[in-house]
């Protein structure tokens, strides 16, 4: 796995923000005035409150693991802080049938008196040269805005829903399945929130690896969390006593009326039983009259393991967005669901992956990538952001042929569906 640490900044941004007079530097981890001041920076970027002296010993170790970049007046000391962040790392990408490495971009932040000025333009694109530069095929992030990343390439490639549950409607009607939930402590809770994502991450495409202080967290255990005592876990052992389910919730009472809502932090579970033991667990919860979960695959059975579907609502939102940046290293990674042989035109206005590719895939589902002629018949022509919505297999080929973002006939529309399709749903289980 690529050390995106050891990438250093993008020359060109760095010229760019030099004409205005403007620093753009890694940050110095080492320093502990220079990272305390990306984590202010960050946090006011993101509206939060200035974190305290304990969050920020808590988060320092965290930030060590990634490449942060901040911009800076030209003649800012030691310790200032920036007035734009980002930072990013090499992660594993679940694809259908394997693997992929992805450059993941978070905090990007600019300061509300530096709008405007090509900032968030310079870090963005500097990011997606330094991953194309490092070999790293494609990009991810997730995004506080729906409407930035388009322009750089990036498409929402992975919906989630947000599932909100009536109780005293809901009716559970799911099968009994062997084993038990029980109560955990949060030191367990967040090893089990850890191990179990590592396995489940694996089982549904557009997932990423988890790392230590998004499970602390979850689980109630980072410094300045700001409900850290109403957080609870419970697991669900098997058969034969094997952790194969967890859930990490809060309860809040609704004001006077003795009852509650549940809010799913997060659930994983790597088995059907320990998905409907612990949406059984939540769903008939005493004295709870909602349960709200995001983050769910759009495919989840909840609606099936009650009575009354109507007490379900869902909402389907962007969530996991991916921009291609190596067409082969990402097309040839995956399996499909059909035989292929079409040769698709890709238009990259940032050139990364503009060009024309033939995409053959066998009876087997795996498939080889080549480059033609840029003037060879096409079959289908699509932007990078539509060919990066589709690489996971989360968006349909045909759709997006009715909103005129891939140009080919309907049958060949409909034969890409039939390839790209993942089994099930992809997810992404966590934000970053």
């Amino acid at each position: 796995m690529t050390d995106a640490r050891s990438i250093p900044v993008d020359p060109t941004s760095a010229e760019r923000l030099s004409a205005q007079d403007l620093t753009y530097r890694l940050i110095d981890t080492s320093s502990d005035a220079d990272t305390e001041a990306f984590l202010r920076a960050d946090a006011r970027g993101f509206l939060d409150s200035d974190p305290s002296a304990e969050q920020i010993d808590g988060d320092r170790p965290g930030l060590t693991e990634r490449r942060n970049i901040g911009v800076f007046p030209a003649a800012a000391t030691e310790g200032s802080w920036p007035i734009a962040t980002v930072n990013s790392w090499a992660t594993p990408l679940t694809v259908p049938g394997g693997e992929v490495e992805m450059w993941a971009i978070s905090s990007v932040t600019v300061a509300g008196t530096h709008r405007r000025r090509g900032i968030a333009r310079a870090l963005l694109e500097g990011e997606l040269r330094a991953a194309a530069g490092a070999g790293v095929p494609v990009a991810g992030l997730t995004a506080s805005e729906a409407t930035i990343y388009g322009r750089y390439g990036f498409a929402s490639a992975i919906p989630v829903a947000r599932v909100k549950i009536d109780t005293r409607r809901a009716g559970w009607i799911g099968p009994d399945v062997p084993g038990r939930v029980e109560y955990i402590d949060r030191e367990t809770l967040k090893a089990h929130l850890g191990a179990l994502h590592e396995v489940a991450r694996t089982q549904r495409p557009g997932q990423i690896a988890g790392w230590d202080g998004r499970w602390a967290r979850m689980a109630g255990l980072s410094a300045g969390h700001p409900s850290a005592t109403a957080i609870r876990g419970v697991h669900y052992r098997d058969a034969d006593g094997a952790v194969r389910g967890v859930l990490a919730y809060k309860l809040t009472e609704v004001p006077g009326a003795f009852r509650f809502a549940l809010e799913v932090h997060h659930l994983s579970a790597v088995t059907p039983d320990a998905l409907v033991a612990l949406w059984s667990f939540a769903v008939q919860h005493d004295l709870v009259d909602t349960v709200t979960a995001d983050l769910r695959p759009v495919d989840d059975p909840v609606t099936w393991l009650v009575a009354d579907q109507r007490a379900v609502e869902v909402t389907v939102h962007d969530h996991g967005w991916l921009r291609i940046l190596d067409v082969p290293g990402v097309l040839g990674a995956r399996t499909y669901r059909a035989a292929l042989d079409a040769v698709l035109r890709v238009e990259d206005p940032l050139g990364f992956a503009d060009g024309a590719w033939r995409l053959v895939v066998g009876a087997d589902g795996r498939a080889s990538v080549s480059a033609v002629a840029d003037d060879a018949p096409a079959d289908a022509v699509l932007d990078i952001a539509a060919l990066s919505a589709m690489c996971v297999g989360g968006v349909s080929a045909v759709r997006l042929r009715a909103a005129g973002r891939l140009k080919a006939s309907a049958e060949m529309a409909a034969s890409l569906d039939d390839a790209f399709r993942a089994a099930e749903a992809p997810l992404l289980a966590i934000w970053y």
